[in-house]
């Protein structure tokens, strides 16, 4: 669960998306060029364990799975915030939250 201005900062996939409506990485949308070698041009966007270095959960000290996030999943799911910066998504006084 990311903000609209940390969904920038995630990656990308090399191949194009099979279901098209909203999907980043077409032609349609601008996110592709024909005839572009992304395993060239994609290096920015490529997952690298051994360059990445995977940060510590800011509330449970767990491992984060994600590059450049600060709060793993289950802890940005229960308190409705962003898993990169923080920010508060949702309103959650009225839901039942639960990681289980």
């Amino acid at each position: 669960m990311v903000c609209e201005k940390c969904e920038k900062k995630l990656g990308r996939v090399i191949t194009p998306d099979p279901w098209k409506s909203g999907a980043r990485n077409t032609v349609e949308s601008g996110g592709r060029k024909i005839g572009e070698n992304k395993a060239v041009t994609g290096n920015k966007f490529r997952f690298s364990p051994y360059t990445s270095k995977f940060e510590t959960c800011r509330i449970c000290r767990q491992k984060v799975h994600q590059v450049g996030s600060h709060y793993c999943q289950a802890c940005a799911y229960k308190k409705a915030i962003c898993a990169m910066c923080g920010k508060k998504l949702l309103e959650t006084k009225n839901y039942k939250q639960s990681s289980a």
